[in-house]
């Protein structure tokens, strides 16, 4: 009889003990020592700053990227779904009640929009003359002269490292804030302030890179995905393109 009293003993301090460890890990999830990076890259561990830099380098050093969503400014909203590399980009913007698609191959930028885009309603002889180019214009790729006052604007949507330094720039202190989940992928967020600077969710799957930035003061929202994957930068038939030469018409994109 007696020799069985400490194993019983020690049986309920056993069960006590795991009775007050699940008590504890519902209260303050760490009796187990569950690690929540467990399975990542290690990065959600890191200060926020640090978190920054590790994006933004994951960021520079990939070939490429898709980025889809709104941009917001002074010039009004775009909504773009833009593929990008160092050597080019191609995809289309949406400004207004037009949507034009650009692409670029080193320094020759190509526009392909509707006649609408290139019209304008008022009848004054200038703007008639830019309808009647609108009618040939219409869905052919435009070369853009690169002395064009658009050519700079344009060609900055098809820019890597512009669209990049623009939309990955975190206004204010960087904090970090929560985990998130951005298209099945776990996330740390990081933000300009408590957010009001923009908040960027960086991958913890693998390489760091940005996934989501939500630009502060309603700038708009991007996704960004397909990070390194190469796409094509054809040059457009010949039968489609057209080299306009001088200053491209006034439109209403």
């Amino acid at each position: 009889m007696t020799s069985s009293a400490p194993a019983a003993r020690a049986h309920r301090r056993t069960a006590l003990a795991v009775v007050l460890c699940a008590g504890l890990t519902a209260a303050l999830t760490a009796c187990a020592g569950e690690d929540p990076d467990k399975g990542t890259n290690g990065v959600g561990k890191l200060g926020a700053a640090e978190i920054d830099s590790r994006a933004r380098a994951a960021a520079a050093a990939s070939d490429a990227v898709r980025l889809t969503g709104k941009l917001v400014g002074k010039g009004g909203t775009y909504t773009l779904n833009m593929q990008v590399s160092a050597d080019g980009g191609t995809g289309s913007v949406t400004s207004g009640q037009s949507t034009f698609t650009l692409l670029r191959i080193g320094d020759a930028l190509f526009l392909k929009a509707d006649a609408g885009f290139w019209s304008h309603g008022d009848e004054t002889g200038e703007e008639e003359s830019d309808r009647a180019a609108a009618g040939k214009l219409q869905g052919k790729y435009v070369k853009v002269p690169e002395d064009d006052p658009t050519y700079k604007q344009l060609r900055g949507f098809t820019e890597k490292k512009t669209l990049l330094d623009g939309v990955l720039t975190l206004h204010g202190k960087v904090n970090k804030g929560d985990r998130e989940t951005v298209g099945g992928v776990r996330t740390v967020q990081i933000m300009g302030g408590k957010g009001e600077g923009g908040t960027l969710d960086v991958s913890l799957k693998g390489t760091p890179f940005p996934l989501r930035v939500a630009r502060g003061g309603g700038g708009g929202t991007l996704t960004l995905a397909d990070w390194g994957e190469a796409f094509a930068l054809e040059q457009p038939p010949e039968d489609e393109t057209v080299d306009y030469g001088g200053q491209l018409p006034r439109s209403s994109g």
